[in-house]
C-alpha cells in the first residue's frame, strides 16, 4: 500500500455565498510519481447556480490544472516546478471560481484506481 493526498475540484460560482459544487478530484501519490486530475462540468446544475457563469472560462481553468499536473512546459512555470510543489501549488487555499477542498490522505495499491473510485464517489 502506498500513501496518497487527494482534494476536490470545487466551483463556487459566487465566492461570498459559498456554494459549491464539486466537479474533479486530484490525486497525488509520491512514492509513484502520480499526479494526475480527473473532471467534468455539470453544466445544468452550474447554471442553476448561477445562469451568467462562464463556462468556457471555467472549463480553462480547470485545463490548466490538468497541465500542471502532467508537468509539462504547457503547464507555465508552476508546471515545471517538482512533482509534490505543483500538487501543493494546486491545492493552495484561495478564494476563486474554482477551488479545492483540504487535502486528505489515505492508502492505495494504484493511484489510478484511486483516482477513478473518488471521481465516482467524489463527483459523480
Amino acid at each position: 500500500m502506498q500513501l496518497f493526498e487527494y482534494a476536490v475540484l470545487r466551483v463556487v460560482p459566487r465566492v461570498e455565498r459559498e456554494e459549491f459544487l464539486n466537479v474533479g478530484v486530484i490525486v497525488y501519490c509520491r512514492s509513484r510519481g502520480f499526479l494526475e486530475t480527473r473532471f467534468q462540468l455539470p453544466e445544468a446544475r452550474l447554471r442553476a447556480l448561477a445562469p451568467d457563469l462562464d463556462l468556457d472560462e471555467i472549463t480553462a481553468r480547470l485545463q490548466a490544472f490538468e497541465r500542471i499536473c502532467q508537468g509539462r512546459a504547457t503547464g507555465g512555470t508552476i508546471g515545471q516546478l517538482p512533482i509534490a510543489e505543483r500538487f501543493r501549488w494546486l491545492t493552495a487555499t484561495r478564494s476563486t471560481v474554482v477551488q479545492t477542498s483540504p487535502v486528505h490522505p489515505g492508502l492505495c495499491a494504484d493511484a489510478s484506481e484511486t483516482l477513478a473510485r473518488l471521481y465516482s464517489q467524489l463527483v459523480e
